[in-house]
């Protein structure tokens, strides 16, 4: 390993330093993990596994978006669904006097 005479250094040269040490750092904990990685893989097969089937990690499925239920009497791009928290523009239209199913889409 190379001795350094820090106090000899620049600031900008320390600064290089730090950066290489980060990287270097980096990428040895990379490489570890990538050797840990192939090791745990090579035993799960060797048992007749793969690794995530012993470790869960298959995709879960997300719930698709709920279909819009209300639209906007006088902007069509605005809708809402009837799930969560009311939009404004549908409580201003109940307190003027509409009903939720003069709302609805149809």
């Amino acid at each position: 390993m190379a001795d350094y005479d820090l106090e000899a250094l620049s600031l900008s040269e320390l600064k290089k330093l730090q950066k290489d040490v980060a990287r270097a750092i980096s990428t040895y904990q990379d490489r570890q993990k990538a050797e840990a990685r192939a090791k745990v893989e090579s035993l799960a097969r060797d048992l007749g596994y793969s690794l995530a089937e012993l470790v869960g990690t298959e995709t879960k499925s997300s719930r698709a978006p709920a279909a819009p239920k209300y639209r906007h009497p006088e902007n069509p791009a605005l809708t809402w669904s009837g799930r969560g928290r009311k939009p404004q523009w549908f409580v201003e239209a109940l307190e003027a006097g509409k009903t939720a199913s003069d709302l609805a889409i149809n």
